[in-house]
């Protein structure tokens, strides 16, 4: 991943508060795929690979509906193949949505909405991507 230090502070920051409150901790897996997709970093085999299992775990949750117990199974078990994955070009804006919106939240459950809403906002952001993304995903999911 590929941030200024102001911003990986403030994930940090996120993430302090979703590690320290369980009521927060409910949407923690969300947080990282979102500010994982929204930070790509470049065409190495690793960023590559990260990217994927974080798009993928986003449609898992937003396509899929799953848990995030359930969507992280079926994220392992997509990156099984995740030397397959092929570089996407980043969309030209991630998202309008960011961690530091997140961090402005004053409660579990507004917190909880910002996420979901981050999530969202990325996940349409990488739209041009998403049937190679649905590829990607475990059989029993692909549509």
């Amino acid at each position: 991943m590929s941030s200024s230090p102001g911003c990986w502070a403030v994930y940090g920051d996120v993430l302090a508060k979703e590690y320290s409150d369980r009521q927060y901790f409910d949407v923690h897996r969300l947080t990282v795929d979102a500010y994982a997709v929204q930070h790509p970093g470049g065409q190495d085999r690793q960023s590559v690979q990260s990217v994927g299992v974080h798009l993928i775990r986003l449609c898992l949750f937003l396509e899929h509906n799953l848990t995030p117990e359930q969507a992280n199974a079926a994220m392992l078990e997509a990156g099984k193949n995740k030397h397959s994955f092929t570089y996407l070009v980043p969309p030209a804006n991630l998202g309008d949505i960011t961690a530091a919106d997140v961090a402005k939240a004053t409660s579990p459950s507004e917190h909880k909405q910002r996420v979901i809403a981050w999530a969202k906002c990325v996940w349409q952001a990488w739209s041009e991507h998403h049937s190679t993304i649905r590829q990607w995903l475990p059989e029993k999911y692909a549509r």
